[in-house]
């Protein structure tokens, strides 16, 4: 069994008669991309804040890498690397020269410091822009600068808030695959974000936030078998008495039917052949259709059933 890297027990935050963090408790494993996701004020910035110790709490306990988190455990603070969502660098200095600076509060040695600010210029593809200053850098350089100076010296727990923000696909893609690469070079990763695309791509694991507390954990198909809906078939239809709208809602495994006029809607919980069954129906009854697509449930679905909010709707 892996080493335990995050321990959160019964952690209990409030401000004032606010409850931020109610009884919260997690484990992350050595090795895991874990994502952790919640609506805006579920508690996820609290939680981070509170594993940093930056902030103070009410209750419960934090371990890093079996050590007590403490605001001087300074051995433990200097393995671990933050990518915040807003943009933390310097505008006067240059972009090898941020790296440096950042790099430096860990690395004092000038050799090996440079060994690993080179690195990190090249792992996010920055070698091009070392002498540009970051209000020269479009966005999406700038988030790849902003995690060069959170890693470049080399943590092993990476803590990831919403980093692909407001960024082009290439450096989306390019900001993945290299928290990927991390991971399999040894880091372990903490991942927010509310592109449910980016979460379902790269995280081992998952925890849902709602108004302070878990409620749900898991692996991403471990989350899907907890919602009722398992399948949603879509079909382009004009016309649909109301009798064959009926049958169809009749059909096992169907809980619910949505028709808007031109486009039929079908949420169904287990079974198979749900979309043979329904294309049955229409056939029988002798109406003319068009386009068929059948969606299994994503972690959006999943979001939307646990809190009531779907995770794209509650962006900030």
């Amino acid at each position: 069994m892996k080493p335990t890297v995050v321990k959160i027990d019964n952690l209990v935050k409030r401000y004032g008669e606010l409850v931020a963090l109610d009884h919260f408790s997690l484990e992350i494993k050595e090795g895991e991309i874990f994502g952790l996701l919640g609506p805006n004020g579920s508690g996820k910035t609290t939680t981070i804040n509170c594993l940093l110790s930056l902030l103070a709490y009410d209750k419960g306990e934090i371990e890093v890498f079996g050590k007590e988190m403490t605001p001087v455990s300074y051995d433990t603070k200097s393995q671990i690397g933050v990518i915040m969502q807003n943009v933390a660098v310097i505008d006067e200095l240059s972009v090898r020269e941020n790296i440096d600076y950042f790099c430096g509060l860990y690395v004092l040695d000038k050799a090996k410091r440079k060994e690993c600010v080179d690195w990190a210029i090249g792992f996010v593809g920055l070698e091009d822009f070392e002498n540009f200053r970051p209000k020269k850098l479009s966005g999406g350089l700038l988030r790849r600068l902003n995690i060069a100076c959170g890693i470049a010296h080399k943590p092993r727990l990476i803590i990831l808030d919403e980093p692909t923000v407001a960024v082009d696909p290439q450096s989306r893609n390019r900001i993945l695959e290299g928290i990927q690469q991390l991971n399999r070079e040894g880091a372990t990763v903490i991942y927010t974000s509310h592109y449910m695309e980016e979460v379902e791509q790269i995280c081992t694991r998952i925890a849902i936030m709602d108004k302070g507390r878990k409620v749900a954990e898991g692996t991403k198909d471990e989350l899907k078998s907890m919602i009722r809906n398992t399948e949603s078939v879509t079909i382009e239809i004009l016309e649909l008495p109301e009798d064959v709208r009926a049958k169809i809602a009749s059909q096992p495994h169907v809980y619910e039917t949505e028709y808007d006029g031109n486009k039929l809607t079908v949420r169904c919980s287990g079974g198979r052949h749900n979309l043979i069954r329904i294309l049955g129906v229409l056939q029988e009854a002798e109406l003319g259709f068009g386009r068929v697509y059948s969606e299994l449930p994503t972690l959006n679905d999943v979001f939307l059933e646990i809190t009531g909010t779907a995770l794209r709707d509650s962006k900030e």
